[in-house]
């Protein structure tokens, strides 16, 4: 649990995480955040939308691991992005969670029009050192070309929906070249598991579908991020190091893709 990825400018993020989207603020998103940092995690996703950073933060603060072992990630929701209001979300987000600094800060969703005077804002939070690294979310190739133009600083991550059915290899492929780690949300397909493939591998491995899964993700040297508030899953989806795909089984769960997608397309979505 502790493999990490080192990303372009040499900090080391966790190859696996725990997400929060829709897990509730208050004692829900408490708990399951505290439970996942006992049992080992290290990484945190949230955001400023998922309206629980301030239990997020208050898991962190009694969940007794050191902060510097920590990796905490929020993001900036698209009614704040510009300049001036990314500046002023972070503060919020940053006081939200109770925290001197953040890990990794992302622009939620590119929002045209704004989303480079956003990453202009981002870049000088980077330089003025209250984060450690900074990227984007759910950034197609076109959006990262256009943003990289005129960037100072390439985007270190991107976060986008990432899972069997949409395997995005042309977008793994341009964040490789580019130094960019790809990190994958929703990456168990919003517990839609129920494929066939899966069930034959987990037969073969002796793992839940779930962990073929995160697995796939990891050899894809994708960056996880799998959500849940059940201690035994929490556990469950950690339990991912001890075993490995074969070359057939990975070109097989590739061969799943049918660029399905659960969230929005970046392209239609409704800022």
């Amino acid at each position: 649990m502790q493999s990490s990825s080192v990303l372009s400018n040499g900090v080391e993020m966790p190859l696996l995480g725990l997400g929060v989207w829709r897990v509730q603020e208050g004692q829900e998103v408490v708990s399951s955040v505290k439970h996942a940092i006992q049992v080992g995690y290290r990484s945190i996703d949230t955001a400023a939308v998922y309206a629980n950073e301030e239990g997020v933060g208050k898991a962190i603060q009694e969940a007794g691991v050191p902060r510097k072992d920590l990796f905490i990630t929020t993001k900036v929701w698209n009614a704040n992005q510009g300049y001036d209001s990314t500046l002023q979300a972070f503060e919020e987000s940053k006081k939200k969670l109770g925290l001197n600094y953040l890990d990794l800060y992302l622009i939620h969703w590119p929002v045209k029009g704004k989303y480079k005077e956003t990453w202009k804002a981002i870049e000088k939070l980077y330089k003025d050192g209250e984060v450690r690294a900074i990227g984007v979310s759910n950034f197609h190739i076109h959006h990262l070309q256009d943003l990289i133009s005129e960037a100072e600083h390439v985007p270190m991550v991107n976060q986008v929906e990432y899972h069997p059915l949409l395997s995005q290899k042309e977008l793994l492929t341009f964040c490789k070249e580019n130094k960019i780690q790809l990190e994958a949300w929703s990456p168990l397909m919003q517990g839609n598991l129920n494929l066939p493939l899966l069930a034959e591998l987990s037969e073969k491995y002796k793992k839940t579908p779930a962990q073929i899964i995160l697995r796939w993700d990891l050899q894809h040297g994708v960056v996880t991020i799998p959500k849940s508030i059940t201690p035994h899953r929490i556990e469950e989806n950690a339990n991912v190091f001890d075993f490995e795909l074969s070359a057939e089984d990975m070109e097989r769960i590739d061969g799943l893709n049918q660029n399905k997608r659960f969230g929005p397309d970046p392209d239609n979505f409704a800022f």
